[in-house]
């Protein structure tokens, strides 16, 4: 009698293919490709300073984006992802990685929470940023609020802890492509800058009320190739439950997302998954990474929540070329 070894699963083994429509997103015209003060730009009353548009070349290679399709992964219980590696073109996710990291502005953000009645300082590890604004407000073309529905100008109480912003431009081009390929909409960005293998985020799940039942969250890389853990959350132990079992039987995923992959977590994904981006030594961790989220909400709390957590109220860090780090940014300083 003779046995044979069941050949060992790779990580596409997991993933079926999905077909988005393809369709290109015409870039707008660019006057020049200098980023200086001729450069077309972004300036509102809520920026610290200008954000460039993105350059034409870096535009005209995202119009024809996705570079692939998407795998989709959706073997295990409540998850459904779609997996593009990468859909921004390895041509340019450098490109646009360096854009980002030196055109934007970015915090270390400092808050405090409780724990059994004692209080306790979160110093958030990574470099954090938020541009958009909830579905009951819209921008005026100036940055100013107004009311969605009625385009009146808003209340000076509505948003009493923070200052929203419209998305710039060389992130909302990247946002409008994005709803093409996922076939959601989305009116907040987030952006992370990850400067070394210890800054990190600890396993969560992104399912806040504000965002609604069954969010989708787009999730782009780019810069230096991290792991993005994810595990399913604990459920109560009860026998003969089907449905538990197979929750039970759920492994954790480790995603390699290198520049220029995105996944779409969508449907159940974010009620019942965590995941994270853990602290790593060795590889391409020193390089630094950017991380690009771009998702949807539904209330003013949900514009209230992404401010204080990504803005919050400490100084404005600006990328150096020189010293080849984030520095602390002054408005009488030209950089």
């Amino acid at each position: 009698m003779s046995t044979t070894n069941p050949k060992k699963r790779e990580l596409t083994d997991f993933f079926s293919p999905a077909s988005p429509k393809r369709a290109r997103i015409c870039p707008p015209p660019f006057e020049s490709e200098s980023l200086h003060t001729d450069h077309p730009h972004d300036s509102y009353t809520t920026y610290p300073f200008p954000v460039p548009y993105l350059p034409a070349f870096i535009s005209k290679e995202l119009s024809e984006a996705p570079s692939t399709e998407s795998k989709r992964l959706n073997d295990q219980a409540d998850l459904d992802i779609l997996y593009f590696q990468p859909f921004v073109s390895k041509a340019i996710a450098n490109d646009l990685f360096q854009f980002i990291r030196r055109q934007l502005f970015f915090y270390r953000v400092q808050y405090k929470i409780k724990r059994g009645g004692i209080e306790t300082q979160i110093n958030t590890p990574r470099y954090t940023t938020v541009f958009g604004l909830d579905e009951t407000s819209k921008f005026y073309s100036d940055g100013s609020i107004l009311e969605a529905s009625t385009s009146k100008p808003v209340s000076p109480n509505k948003y009493p802890t923070c200052s929203p912003r419209p998305i710039p431009q060389c992130l909302d081009e990247l946002r409008r492509i994005t709803e093409v390929f996922t076939e959601s909409s989305y009116n907040f960005c987030l952006v992370n800058y990850y400067a070394n293998a210890e800054d990190s985020i600890s396993y969560h799940s992104d399912d806040e009320r504000f965002l609604g039942s069954d969010p989708a969250i787009a999730s782009f890389s780019l810069g230096a190739k991290r792991d993005f853990l994810m595990k399913h959350k604990p459920v109560p132990p009860q026998e003969n439950d089907p449905v538990v079992n197979s929750i039970k039987s759920t492994k954790p995923l480790k995603l390699p997302l290198a520049s220029g992959d995105m996944i779409l977590m969508r449907g159940r994904t974010q009620a019942n998954w965590l995941h994270s981006i853990p602290k790593r030594k060795g590889g391409e961790s020193h390089q630094g990474r950017i991380n690009i989220t771009f998702r949807k909400a539904m209330v003013k709390g949900g514009t209230e929540n992404y401010y204080q957590y990504n803005v919050g109220k400490g100084a404005v860090w600006r990328w150096d070329d020189a010293k080849r780090e984030m520095m602390p940014w002054q408005a009488d300083v030209k950089n």
